[in-house]
């Protein structure tokens, strides 16, 4: 088994979709719409084969993401070697997105950042 693709609701599809171009090279398919659900998506192709769909409709309720809760809680990017996600981090961090956590390393060994990316989706960044 292997996991196919993660999906994430956002508020601004076409921005979503710009954003894990701009700073994950993601390659986004064609644009999904359902005419009588107002539903509209995105797959994201990344260079490994992993996918991320993002989705938007009218009335989709949203939830705090600086809560902790159980569920989803982050998305988790390896950019190559501890100076990719400096550098990543830094990027995140001069464009005006709050840098949560790092980069440093975790008490399991990870070399990591957390970065509250687009709609406040929790983006890990790790070698």
């Amino acid at each position: 088994m292997r996991i196919e693709h993660v999906a994430a609701y956002v508020r601004d599809l076409n921005a979503a979709r710009d954003f894990f171009v701009r700073y994950f090279g993601a390659v986004a398919g064609e644009e999904y719409h359902n005419p009588r659900t107002g539903f509209r998506s995105f797959f994201l192709s990344f260079e490994d084969g992993a996918r991320l769909e993002i989705m938007s409709k009218q009335g989709i309720e949203e939830a705090d993401p600086a809560l902790e809760r159980i569920g989803l809680t982050h998305l988790a990017f390896s950019a190559g070697s501890a100076e990719a996600v400096d550098a990543l981090t830094e990027r995140f961090r001069s464009d005006g997105y709050e840098v949560a956590s790092g980069p440093r390393t975790t008490g399991d060994g990870y070399y990591e950042s957390c970065v509250i990316g687009i709609d406040g989706l929790r983006l890990e960044i790790t070698v």
